[in-house]
């Protein structure tokens, strides 16, 4: 157990960096921040801050020294830096959920090896190997970039045999390696997120109701829709063996398709999630919160929700125009992250209403 006055490292700068920070500071931790970026919101929360490269081994070493435990705040910090940084601190969670969540091909793999269900899919290592691909699996599909692709990035669909969409779609991915999956009929898309021990102990937070415009995360709310509830407690079962297999610790994210099949596992997060942000006021315990308890060695929160109904909006792009209006909402939490450039597509905030006749609804105009 990590005694207060302790420092946790965290790998990456942006929003869930800086919530995790403050997180750790309500329970008595200091962090360290590590991340290449120019702009570090994380850092602004933080007690410390390195900015260097993922490869410098000199820097990483000095900031390992400087830290108890480290963990990360996005899914695609260099595993190779990973394996570094835990030949001289423990890193929570460890370097082999990163190689499963960074290769869409690998993660698929292993989660259909544990018995999930998942879409039908297939590697396209080549533009040659596209045509076999689809051939397989038919259209319409999606093809995926295997690497860094997050927030709808990365992919591209295919709407028809016409070798020229596969053309298109090759391109569109910067003709770079990449996975196809068939498409799958769908009533809502959901996600579990859990958070797993030192001890191997686990809970889990209820399944909202995830709505993606344009791949993005536009809102998450609870309770869902009858047919998640009903898929919840499998969902829930498969992303608790995915977190055994892994000897994870630390918040789990799953990505679902709720079907008439079952649950369809999209992808998974080894992290805190955009779709559990409406925690941090609507549950005893937040994600962010429970993350550095269990990297901490404490015990866990409870995961409890103790009012619904529960709205979580994005700020995405313009809209962090409305924080004045959204701030005259009494009933409104608001979160603004502090980044400088507001872009199309680029999350800079959100805010979460909790309970009966509240909600974006019954907001001031």
């Amino acid at each position: 157990m990590l005694p207060p006055g302790s420092t946790i490292g965290i790998l990456g700068g942006g929003q869930l960096g800086r919530m995790l920070a403050a997180a750790a500071a309500r329970l008595g931790y200091r962090t360290h921040v590590y991340a290449p970026d120019r702009e570090s919101v994380a850092a602004e929360v933080a007690a410390m801050h390195t900015r260097a490269a993922w490869d410098d081994e000199q820097r990483l070493a000095a900031f390992a020294a400087a830290c108890d435990v480290v963990t990360f705040e996005f899914e695609n910090v260099p595993v190779d830096t990973v394996r570094f940084l835990s030949g001289h601190v423990a890193v929570r969670p460890g370097a082999k959920s990163l190689e499963v969540a960074q290769d869409r091909l690998a993660e698929k793999a292993f989660v259909a090896g544990l018995g999930g269900r998942t879409a039908p899919f297939a590697a396209v290592p080549d533009r040659a190997a596209l045509d076999a691909a689809l051939a397989a699996i038919g259209t319409p599909a999606i093809l995926k970039t295997v690497r860094m692709g997050y927030d709808g990035k990365g992919q591209a669909r295919i709407a028809s045999p016409d070798p020229a969409d596969a053309d298109a779609a090759w391109q569109a991915i910067g003709a770079r390696a990449a996975i196809l999956e068939g498409f799958v009929a769908f009533a809502h898309e959901f996600s579990v997120i859990l958070v797993r021990g030192l001890d191997g102990e686990t809970r889990v937070w209820d399944s909202p109701l995830n709505v993606h415009e344009a791949g993005i995360l536009r809102a998450s709310t609870l309770p869902p829709p009858p047919i998640v509830l009903d898929q919840q407690a499998e969902a829930r079962a498969l992303l608790a063996q995915v977190a055994d297999a892994l000897d994870y610790v630390g918040v789990l994210a799953g990505e679902f398709f709720a079907t008439d099949a079952g649950p369809l596992f999209n992808e998974m997060a080894p992290r805190v999630h955009n779709s559990g942000h409406w925690t941090i006021e609507g549950a005893v315990a937040s994600q962010f919160e429970n993350h550095v308890r269990a990297v901490a060695g404490l015990p866990l929160g409870s995961t409890a929700v103790p009012r619904l109904p529960v709205t979580m909006h994005n700020l995405i792009g313009a809209d962090i125009d409305r924080v004045p209006d959204l701030l005259a909402d009494g009933a409104a939490h608001v979160h603004h992250y502090g980044k400088t450039e507001v872009r199309p597509g680029r999350k800079l905030g959100h805010v979460t209403w909790v309970g009966p006749g509240v909600g974006p609804e019954a907001a001031p105009r």
